[in-house]
């Protein structure tokens, strides 16, 4: 599993309340407020080094930073390269602030505006898990910092919940057969070929790995299996009789010890710079074949199309998908 290159800092909120200092500061100030802390923390409990520290990663998004931000017409104020960690001072920096129409009306699944409810974050907050899979992050103003740094947009845009969002994504495989059973080796590494289940999503007609968001107080197990047997089987429109052996199949399938590839934040065009994706993706082999790759595929709940793919290093797919696809390929020793 890869794990993401990450740099320590300290978190503002939490580290200069208890030494006694403001932090009420925009966020072109995140650096000048990180070497305050540094300056005063020489003898003070917290340890940079202790299970509290904050991460913040030097991995630059890039998705995250896509000019205008998917389903409307607004743009991203242009973050450069140099410009992405919030320890870099650039009092130049005015995001856009967008929360869609969407997420203003107050679903079920998305928080209220900051001031009108008390949000814990980085912690468990009742059934809804404000923790990130790659740490503590920073609170300034009252609003989580994406940890990745600054993408142009503050606010939530699509996004249900301030800080991190969860999903889970099911990466489900078989080996690529011919017509008589046998694995089709690719005929330039010579390695075994992997097939994948992909969907195309209606919200961007890109390609991915069928997936969602975890519901409160659901387990991670439970998501992979749900958002796999919606999207790819389409189990919400099949008869009783059909789903009951859709789901028997998926079950056995999701009940084998799947090798988890990734756990942590997704470059996704989605994010802001106070609400990200996060993901948990495991992949579930399918190595005899005689499992879901049983069934006919078909598409439901977000998904346009969906089909098994020929895993490869040439595919052009949502957010960080790809990546995803290479752990396995090579976890897999198959081809890339």
């Amino acid at each position: 599993m890869k794990t993401v290159s990450r740099n320590l800092v300290a978190s503002v909120q939490v580290a200069l309340s208890l030494l006694g200092l403001p932090y009420s500061a925009g966020t072109s100030g995140i650096c000048t407020l990180y070497f305050v802390f540094r300056k005063n923390a020489i003898n003070s409990t917290p340890s940079l080094c202790s299970s509290t520290s904050v991460y913040m990663s030097t991995v630059a998004h890039i998705k995250a930073r896509c000019p205008v931000y998917p389903g409307s017409d607004t743009s991203r104020f242009p973050v450069p390269d140099d410009k992405v960690d919030w320890k870099t001072d650039w009092p130049q920096y005015y995001p856009v602030n967008y929360t869609a129409p969407t997420v203003l009306k107050k679903p079920v699944w998305a928080d209220p505006e900051i001031g009108e409810f008390p949000p814990q974050f980085n912690s468990l907050d009742g059934s809804v898990d404000r923790r990130s899979h790659d740490g503590l992050y920073l609170i300034l103003n009252g609003k989580p910092l994406n940890p990745h740094g600054r993408t142009g947009l503050e606010g939530r845009g699509l996004l249900g919940r301030w800080g991190p969002n969860h999903a889970a994504d099911p990466i489900v495989t078989r080996w690529k057969r011919d017509s008589e059973g046998q694995r089709v080796h690719h005929t330039t590494s010579q390695l075994p070929m992997l097939q994948f289940v992909s969907i195309k999503r209606l919200d961007c007609g890109e390609w991915a790995i069928p997936g969602g968001m975890v519901d409160p107080g659901e387990r991670i197990s439970q998501t992979l299996q749900r958002e796999f047997s919606e999207e790819a089987m389409n189990s919400l429109q099949a008869s009783a009789s059909v789903t009951e052996n859709i789901q028997k199949r998926i079950t056995k399938l999701f009940s084998s010890e799947g090798l988890q590839v990734y756990k942590g934040y997704v470059d996704d065009p989605r994010n802001t710079d106070n609400a990200w994706m996060e993901t948990v993706a495991v992949n579930f082999h399918d190595e005899s074949g005689n499992s879901v790759s049983e069934f006919p595929l078909q598409a439901g709940d977000d998904a346009g199309q969906v089909s098994w793919i020929d895993v490869d290093s040439s595919l052009d797919l949502y957010a960080n998908h790809l990546h995803f696809l290479e752990t396995v390929a090579k976890e897999r020793n198959t081809h890339w």
